[in-house]
């Protein structure tokens, strides 16, 4: 008999967590330098954050932020930050200090850029709820897969097919009947990938990329064939915001939370449903042993198949309703390829929240923020590339998924075709 010496283990975590903590050390004082020299040297005047919009029955005063002094504080909380990982013991608030640097350095770059000119905080918030939706909802789909153990790289594909199929039944039929539409379809979306991965077994990232250029190809033929055509088939109307009594009219939130279209209130509704299914109903039970470990799953009488199917399927149908969300929640027609890699960055969502719908959520609002940020700072002509800007949800996503996330752990048995004895 072989024993293997693990004594050594313990020591080699430890200074794993000790070299990350002082990376994260050398990272927060290299922002500190970056955000005194690069924003701070030669900034003046004060940033100017509206927080009250016309129409508004509050009248909030606006937040007023001397530049150069805010940015140059934040470089100071940067370095404290940073020159505190090197002390012993900081490992246990490594990140926490990481996530607050990071939030000061944004603030910092928004101070920077409105410096001598009037930004609306609130219409940023708002519209970072706005695109967080479908990010929030791919990130969904991706949970209620990956929950069952099967990896689902067709989101992008099933969000597609909801908003070409919005489109056109929304032009067709009105708003709900395009709605109902969508969702039908995503959720045949999802009902053609389970069948692909648990019924044939084909391989779950392949049948996904299948997913996603099936649709691409389908919906760019049929836009430049048939909408370009018959415009009418592409005119959908546009469900608008609806005001929550009351609630609607509080100063900031009311706007930014309360007067939002039935998008975001699905949204919050479904992450809701999903959460409580998933961590407090025995179905849900039994779909995370699924994804753990489906042959002690299958031997208490669970079926394993089955629950995949359900779960896929009704992934698909939320991919629909946040496919959707592009024409009938936004510009009332369908461009070719519109979705822009949201459903992928839903992918990046489902890994930074540790698929929990709630951590998808909060991941989305992270990459809503950049998106909304890139069009803002176009708007207040900062002098950098729009090209740039426009790289902002990506470049977030490649930074989260890259750099912060590294530990996240997946369910055991994901992306693994089950084969019942």
């Amino acid at each position: 008999m072989t024993l293997r010496d693990t004594s050594n283990a313990p020591s080699s975590l430890d200074q794993a967590k000790r070299r990350q903590t002082l990376i994260t050390g050398w990272l927060l004082l290299a922002l500190a330098v970056f955000v005194a020299g690069i924003f701070g040297i030669g900034l003046s005047g004060e940033a100017d954050f509206r927080l009250a919009l016309p129409g508004d029955m509050f009248a909030v005063p606006d937040l007023v932020v001397p530049a150069a002094p805010y940015v140059f504080v934040v470089a100071a909380l940067l370095a404290f930050f940073g020159a505190r990982q090197f002390a012993r013991g900081a490992a246990r608030t490594s990140a926490i200090f990481l996530g607050i640097g990071l939030f000061l350095v944004v603030t910092a770059f928004l101070v920077w850029a409105t410096a001598g000119k009037s930004f609306s905080l609130t219409g940023m918030l708002e519209s970072t709820i706005v695109r967080a939706v479908p990010i929030a909802l791919g990130g969904l789909v991706g949970v209620l897969s990956e929950r069952v153990a099967v990896v689902n790289i067709g989101i992008e594909g099933m969000l597609l097919s909801g908003a070409f199929t919005g489109a056109v039944a929304g032009s067709l039929l009105g708003g709900w009947g395009g709605l109902v539409a969508a969702i039908i379809v995503g959720g045949l979306m999802g009902l053609m990938l389970s069948a692909l991965v648990i019924t044939y077994r084909v391989d779950q990232i392949i049948a996904g990329v299948a997913i996603n250029l099936f649709v691409l190809g389908l919906t760019s033929y049929v836009s430049s064939q048939v909408l370009t055509q018959y415009r009418w088939l592409n005119n959908a109307p546009v469900f608008r915001g609806i005001e929550i009594p009351f609630l609607s009219d509080l100063p900031v939130v009311g706007r930014v939370l309360f007067q939002q279209n039935i998008f975001v209130y699905g949204a919050a509704i479904m992450i809701a449903i999903a959460t409580y299914y998933l961590f407090h109903t025995r179905m849900g039970l039994r779909a995370r042993a699924v994804g753990e470990h489906p042959e002690a799953a299958d031997t208490l009488g669970i079926n394993v198949y089955r629950l995949r199917y359900i779960n896929v399927t009704i992934g698909g149908m939320v991919a629909g309703f946040g496919g959707a969300w592009f024409t009938l929640g936004s510009v009332g027609r369908f461009d070719d390829n519109m979705t822009g890699g949201r459903g992928f960055i839903g992918l990046a969502a489902m890994i930074f929240g540790r698929w929990h719908p709630v951590g998808a959520l909060l991941a989305a609002l992270v990459f809503g923020f950049a998106d909304s940020l890139q069009q803002k700072l176009a708007i207040l002509q900062v002098p950098i590339p729009s090209e740039f800007l426009a790289m902002a949800p990506y470049i977030a996503t490649i930074v989260l998924v890259a750099g912060i996330v590294g530990r996240a752990r997946a369910p055991a048995a994901d992306g693994k075709p089950y084969i019942k004895d």
